[in-house]
């Protein structure tokens, strides 16, 4: 079983909390360009495993060709309106939905804060330069499976699994 998401990332900047001495008062730049694109990740937290594919949209369409790569495993999501779609059930796979407004039940938005952590806060030339980073970021993170764990795995989420009939 698998809990996905997708998260915007775009050149559009994001101002981030950083450290500096008392009395120095800190200037980011920000980027103000409309340009997105879309990071659909399965997060597997029991396993350590993650994967991911980039979307130009979150169209009904883009997100079948998604869920299509994703065929092994149930999928856990929020009820956003492309993944409650007719084209994504009639594929066959087990889809269950989250309770509404609760990101803190998704083990994805935990990979998503340190995905932030590591691109936010930078002013990119483009956003294929960003998606290069993130693109980075996620191999390094995918190479680790008990850091994927320590991210994504919790104990009670652990447990609830343990007690779901084979």
């Amino acid at each position: 079983m698998v809990w996905a998401d997708e998260l915007r990332l775009g050149l559009r900047g994001q101002v981030r909390r950083v450290w500096a001495p008392v009395g120095v008062k800190v200037r980011q730049r920000l980027q103000l360009t409309y340009v997105w694109r879309y990071l659909a990740l399965a997060v597997d937290g029991v396993r350590g495993t993650l994967r991911w594919c980039w979307q130009s949209n979150m169209k009904k369409e883009s997100t079948v060709k998604t869920v299509r790569t994703w065929q092994d495993d149930a999928v856990v999501w929020d009820n956003a309106p492309n993944h409650k779609a007719r084209m994504v059930h009639d594929l066959g796979l087990p889809l269950v939905g989250q309770p509404p407004y609760a990101p803190e039940l998704n083990p994805a938005e935990r990979v998503f804060e340190e995905l932030r952590k590591v691109a936010e806060g930078v002013v990119y030339p483009s956003l294929d330069e960003k998606v290069a980073v993130i693109e980075d970021f996620l191999k390094e993170l995918a190479a680790d499976p008990k850091r994927v764990q320590r991210l994504a795995c919790w104990s009670w989420l652990k447990a609830a699994l343990g007690q779901l009939p084979a």
